[in-house]
């Protein structure tokens, strides 16, 4: 789950991470308010505005204006809010603005990245930085690798201080500014684990003219899978940023991902599902999406599958491929025939089944009286599935 900066920032105060003072506005009246308050508070008349999308770049798209006074913050206001803001994380069709952050301006003297995610081969959370702030870190990685530091710690732990005074001088800080980035990275360390993140990024964290680091801009990622010990984080939910079709799967408790190709893949457990994208890939086709309906699928479950995958117009063919353990295959075979009766299917359907009352399910399938295509096993599922969709 993905929020927005200005709900990252929010975070990041209660764990004791400098931001910028600033407030959300839906309105550019309020935009513009927000604004005069800050210049009022700060006496500085320089304020930003940006947009508030989940998607990066948003400075390159347009999205974030640095302006002087309440008249500049009306116009900048009046440009984004409302956009259809455009950039490379967001493709071709973009997102449209419909909430703005309104800043206070900060004389800028450098500009530093950190960022934390779970290393998952060393079961351990690893935080990078790099002297390379503003600048987006694949592109780091690619281009100069050795400008990435890393230290990696134990979640029980929690980033050391040593750690931190570590990264600290790998970035060339001196005097109060290393005690100032060890207090962001230890509370951006402790953040991520008690708010059960997947992501967190500052980038860029500056350095300012008078010498303060602050976290200028935020991304946070949450754990999914760890909602149910936060459910204050559904408050922070932003269905406009999300993808309709998977907003629907997640609310009938599916695990689904869309993607680019024309096959689209019913499966029961997550691991027999990215092993049947992988053996669709390996047969030469492209699967249309990630789709685990999960241990306990009935006839409805299987309709409401079917009606997920069919609202992508690009499927060609879409395979069935189910391990009954927990969901026998005579229930699974049942739901099949029924959703497929009910919605009269068109595209090409291959079902391939396995475990309890395979054989019983498989005669269901048989005995329907529909063009419903069985496979023996998976890799014959498969390659069936890609030769329907081609033809």
């Amino acid at each position: 789950m993905k929020v927005h900066e200005y709900q990252a920032k929010q975070l990041f105060r209660k764990y004791g991470i400098p931001v910028p003072e600033g407030e959300v506005a839906f309105e550019v009246d309020r935009a513009v308010a927000i604004a005069g308050e800050l210049i009022e508070k700060t006496g500085d008349e320089t304020v930003v505005v940006k947009a508030q999308i989940h998607a990066g770049g948003r400075g390159k798209g347009g999205g974030v204006k640095v302006v002087k006074g309440v008249e500049g913050a009306r116009e900048a206001a009046n440009a984004i809010l409302g956009m259809n803001l455009v950039t490379h994380q967001t493709g071709s069709e973009g997102k449209r603005v419909g909430r703005l952050l309104v800043e206070q301006g900060m004389a800028i003297a450098r500009e530093l990245y950190v960022g934390l995610v779970v290393d998952r081969e060393k079961r351990r959370i690893c935080l990078m930085a790099s002297t390379e702030g503003g600048v987006e870190i694949e592109e780091v990685a690619a281009k100069t690798p050795e400008k990435i530091l890393k230290v990696w710690f134990n979640p029980q732990t929690g980033l050391l201080p040593f750690q931190g005074r570590d990264i600290a001088f790998g970035l060339g800080l001196e005097g109060k500014q290393v005690g100032q980035a060890v207090k962001i990275m230890t509370g951006l360390a402790r953040m991520f684990v008690a708010e059960d993140a997947s992501l967190v990024e500052i980038n860029p964290m500056v350095v300012t003219e008078s010498g303060a680091v602050v976290a200028l801009d935020g991304k946070l990622n949450f754990d999914d899978n760890a909602g149910f010990r936060h459910k204050d984080h559904e408050e922070l939910r932003d269905a406009t940023e999300e993808h309709p079709v998977e907003a629907e799967a997640a609310k009938l408790g599916f695990s689904y991902v869309g993607m680019d190709g024309d096959i689209g893949c019913c499966v029961n457990g997550a691991g027999l599902a990215m092993a049947t994208m992988d053996i669709i890939k390996h047969e030469g086709g492209e699967p249309a999406n990630f789709l685990d309906v999960g241990g306990g699928a009935d006839a409805e479950t299987v309709k409401q599958a079917f009606k997920i995958i069919l609202s992508d117009d690009r499927v060609k063919a879409i395979f069935v491929n189910i391990f009954g353990g927990i969901l026998r295959c005579d229930v699974l075979a049942e739901g099949v025939v029924g959703a497929a009766k009910e919605m009269g299917i068109e595209v090409p359907l291959v079902v391939r089944l396995e475990g309890t009352n395979v054989d019983i399910g498989r005669k269901i399938l048989a005995d329907s009286g529909l063009k419903i295509n069985t496979a023996k096993d998976m890799a014959e599922g498969a390659k069936l599935a890609v030769e329907l969709a081609r033809a």
